[in-house]
């Protein structure tokens, strides 16, 4: 049998003492900012916030959608004026792009429901302000969720806005 040497290789590398402690102090502020990360609230834009208090599910009976309206401070007659059903188109022309912005605008998309059939709810609401003539509430409804809607005037050269009061 022979003899066999092992070689291994070693590393040394020397720090001075000021970059020691220049990363202890990065370790700790890499630290403070992860815990920071973890347990401070994710802040949220108050529309963002605004969305979380509305109730769109669970909306299936005429209580209900009336109900749904009030959570924006909406005020209509008890029963609809036009309960129908309508399809969400499965592409948007320029008219139905610009009303899905709309939709976007409140935190929903009807794009999410293109060429399913819908029911569209229309009811008068009581009164707005600064506005006599006729003002309607359109709610489109799937499966009890509410999926879009608008506030307009049955005026041709009226006002069309979401849910939320301008």
């Amino acid at each position: 049998m022979g003899n066999h040497q092992r070689r291994g290789i070693m590393f040394i590398y020397s720090m001075r003492a000021g970059t020691v402690r220049f990363i202890a102090v990065l370790c700790v502020a890499l630290a403070a900012l992860i815990t920071l990360i973890a347990f401070v609230p994710e802040l949220q834009p108050m529309a963002a916030a605004a969305e979380e208090t509305v109730n769109f599910e669970g909306i299936r009976s005429n209580e209900e959608r009336v109900a749904f309206l009030a959570q924006f401070g909406w005020e209509v007659e008890a029963e609809p004026v036009e309960s129908t059903t309508v399809t969400i188109p499965r592409e948007f022309d320029k008219v139905f792009a610009a009303y899905n912005e709309l939709q976007r605008r409140e935190g929903l998309n009807l794009a999410d429901y293109s060429g399913r059939t819908v029911e569209r709810y229309t009811y008068r609401l009581k009164g707005y302000e600064g506005y006599d003539g006729t003002v309607l509430a359109n709610l489109l409804v799937y499966r009890g969720r509410v999926i879009g809607g608008d506030i307009a005037t049955a005026d041709s050269a009226g006002f069309m806005h979401g849910f939320t009061k301008p």
